[in-house]
């Protein structure tokens, strides 16, 4: 294994470029650790010369929003013949879009939160006001806005008065140009993080989500000691069992691969809501990978040295 050389993927141009630098210098540091040769790269207009010249045995991507998940990158790393660790660019694209990914496991027999897309077009032309009462009188209220692509929960939030709606949607909108608007479950939030392994995909322990906000967002996600982590999550063995199938389930529907992180809600009748899966997850000293990893008795390191010899094996 020390004579593997790894690229890892960081930075970017998104709104979330400060967190997947986190994410790459903690992931290189776990794989030097194991023994493998790493170089960190920022993902700019010298990427595609450096993967050429240096080649590197594989290439792990770190980024988190835009080109890192839609599958931009992961094109162009196969158009280069590289393996890389991660979801190829056709599942990446159906992940990164949430609407696409509730509608592919809603299809499937899945639980998620129902749900309307728009774009800022159909405020604009249609009338504002209007078309925020007909989103109240379809999905009720509370309800979750976000932005139908797009990490972190930048641009997310908890409606729960009609009167909040427009600043809320302009808030989501400057993230992006369509907004995804959800029935807001209660309940238990959990991630369950899943992994390739050669018997296939298996879910870590799952993290449970306390945010001391009561909403898990940008704010929550990446600043100490605002969310509150049980890992694993405190759940019935059954309901347990039940929420780590979910996420295999969403990993395999989704044609993903290697490693995966999917987000859900149990609701208080004990009933699984699947709300979105994410093909980067953050490695963070906050995110819920290594969370999982360590409740697991794994090390972070040992899991990506292992997902590295696969890609190398595909390829």
């Amino acid at each position: 294994m020390s004579d593997r050389t790894v690229a890892v993927l960081s930075g970017g141009l998104s709104h979330e470029r400060d967190v997947s630098l986190r994410s790459g210098r903690r992931l290189s540091t776990a794989l030097r650790s194991v023994g493998l040769t790493v170089d960190e790269w920022d993902t700019d207009g010298s990427l595609l010369t450096k993967l050429s010249v240096q080649q590197p045995d594989a290439v792990v991507i770190a980024l988190h929003g835009g080109e890192g998940e839609n599958g931009s990158v992961q094109t162009v790393l196969e158009m280069l013949g590289l393996p890389f660790v991660g979801a190829d660019s056709h599942a990446c694209r159906r992940a990164w879009d949430k609407p696409t990914a509730k509608a592919e496991l809603s299809r499937a027999g899945l639980l998620t939160p129902d749900w309307v897309v728009l774009p800022h077009s159909t405020f604009r032309e249609l009338g504002a006001q209007a078309v925020l009462d007909a989103m109240v009188a379809r999905l009720g209220l509370p309800l979750m806005l976000k932005p139908d692509q797009g990490g972190s929960a930048l641009g997310a939030q908890v409606v729960r008065d009609a009167a909040e709606l427009p600043a809320a949607m302009v808030n989501c909108l400057a993230y992006g140009e369509t907004v995804l608007a959800e029935q807001f479950i209660s309940g238990v939030e959990v991630a369950v993080t899943v992994v390739d392994s050669a018997d296939g995909p298996v879910a870590l322990p799952a993290v449970e989500i306390v945010p001391e906000s009561g909403v898990y967002d940008y704010t929550s996600r990446y600043t100490a000691g605002f969310t509150n982590f049980h890992t694993p999550a405190r759940l019935s063995a059954k309901t347990a069992g039940e929420v780590a199938e979910l996420a295999v389930s969403a990993h395999r529907l989704l044609g993903l691969r290697d490693v995966s992180r999917t987000d859900a809600i149990v609701d208080d009748d004990g009933s699984i809501y699947f709300l979105e899966v994410n093909v980067s997850p953050g490695l963070t000293e906050t995110s819920l990978l290594p969370m999982a990893t360590e409740a697991a008795g794994r090390s972070l390191g040992g899991i990506y040295a292992e997902l590295v010899d696969r890609a190398i094996a595909r390829a």
